[in-house]
């Protein structure tokens, strides 16, 4: 039975409804844009803090070496919260203190995708890290060089976003 206010249904009408229009392309990021760090984030991603590469070479001497496992840990902190991506910190201390011989294959091939994901190139990959592994224990060359050029490139990153430091 039907209510005698409602309009009986046009049975002879075949039409389908029609799909709404797609929702317009979201325009490209500009290179300095801020990238969400999470799907239905609001506002810009976190950044970075700037690290003085010769601040972090004086607590690592005078720490022993513990402050480079810090180093590790805050560094992939910062990229996983500013992307979404990445190993993290907590993965990134448990490896550099197991395993460290891949920290800097690791850690320069993360710096490298930051800038991989604005379209640049990258200044820093998972090569880099050869420089530690092949010069490394040659009056530590390799760590030296190695640090100097991805602690530079994660700054030059932080810096391009407006990071003060």
């Amino acid at each position: 039975m039907t209510d005698a206010n409602e309009p009986a249904p046009n049975v002879d009408d075949q039409s389908q409804p029609v799909a709404p229009p797609p929702a317009p392309a979201a325009p490209p990021m500009p290179v300095g844009a801020a990238v969400p760090a999470y799907a239905g984030a609001v506002g810009p991603a976190p950044l970075g803090k700037i690290r003085s590469t010769g601040t972090c070479f004086l607590l690592t001497i005078v720490t022993l070496g513990f402050y480079s496992w810090y180093w590790y840990y805050a560094t992939h902190d910062e990229m996983k919260r500013h992307t979404g991506d990445g190993i993290g910190g907590g993965l990134a201390l448990v490896l550099a203190i197991f395993v460290g011989i891949v920290m800097p294959f690791l850690n320069s091939n993360e710096v490298g995708r930051l800038y991989e994901r604005r379209g640049q190139a990258k200044p820093v990959s998972a090569m880099t890290g050869l420089w530690a592994l092949l010069l490394g224990w040659f009056f530590f060359v390799g760590l030296i060089v190695w640090f100097v050029k991805t602690n530079g490139a994660l700054n030059d990153y932080w810096r391009s976003l407006g990071a003060q430091g």
